[in-house]
């Protein structure tokens, strides 16, 4: 029998390819969190048949609360940036693009509902799509912060239950590559910010999806707007 995992699965192409590290391993629930955001449906959408896929559960996650609290463009009428590749390595615009998009702490309330549903389930590991690129301007993608989480869990849970973040040195066009050696579904993913049926091409999270695929010499099987 296999052991159990969760994932945290927004139905995008990190926490799709993270997931699929470990799909073959163990018997993995995915949960997908609606916080209000502009591309929830989408998301729902791609996680849905990401599980169907994957032959995993698949958990949803209403948080009506946290769009109230929140002034993120995601879940809001304000305009999400457009950027262009050059914004991508340029530390003062990626940081304003990422404080627009930010959510109040969300992968700290992710990762302790994660957490809780680990220890219902006895569930060993929870996965999760934190990377080295979105660290640089999103602390709680950070390597620092995936260890101070699991610092905490050791204090906050009866359970031996371990955070993994098999990407979390890893860059856009590294994941993309890791995708492929582990035959990661990358092709139904969703990535943008705009909640568009197709990817709009033009958002921070389009961008650097985009850029993944040219650096990584792949062709991209992404349908973009723009």
């Amino acid at each position: 029998m296999k052991k159990k995992a969760i994932s945290v699965l927004s139905g995008g192409l990190d926490s799709v390819v993270a997931t699929s590290v470990y799909v073959k391993k163990y018997e993995i629930t995915a949960i997908t969190f609606n916080y209000g955001q502009q591309s929830f449906e989408q998301e729902l959408k791609a996680s849905k048949i990401i599980c169907d896929k994957m032959s995993m559960k698949h958990v949803v996650i209403d948080l009506p609360w946290l769009k109230k609290i929140s002034n993120s463009s995601l879940t809001n009428d304000n305009e999400i940036p457009k950027v262009d590749y050059n914004d991508l390595d340029n530390p003062d615009k990626s940081i304003d693009s990422a404080k627009s998009v930010w959510v109040p702490a969300r992968n700290t309330v992710f990762s302790s509902i994660a957490l809780a549903f680990a220890e219902s389930i006895h569930a060993e590991i929870i996965i999760v799509g934190w990377d080295y690129e979105e660290a640089v301007t999103f602390p709680d993608n950070s390597k620092e912060y995936l260890e101070a989480f699991n610092e905490t869990i050791k204090y906050g849970s009866f359970d031996d239950i371990t955070i993994k973040a098999p990407l979390i040195d890893m860059s856009k066009e590294e994941i993309v590559q890791t995708g492929i050696k582990y035959d990661a579904p990358m092709e139904l993913s969703y990535s943008c910010y705009e909640g568009s049926e197709l990817h709009c091409g033009v958002c921070e999270s389009c961008k650097r999806r985009k850029r993944a695929y040219i650096n990584a010499k792949l062709e991209d099987p992404t349908e973009y707007l723009k």
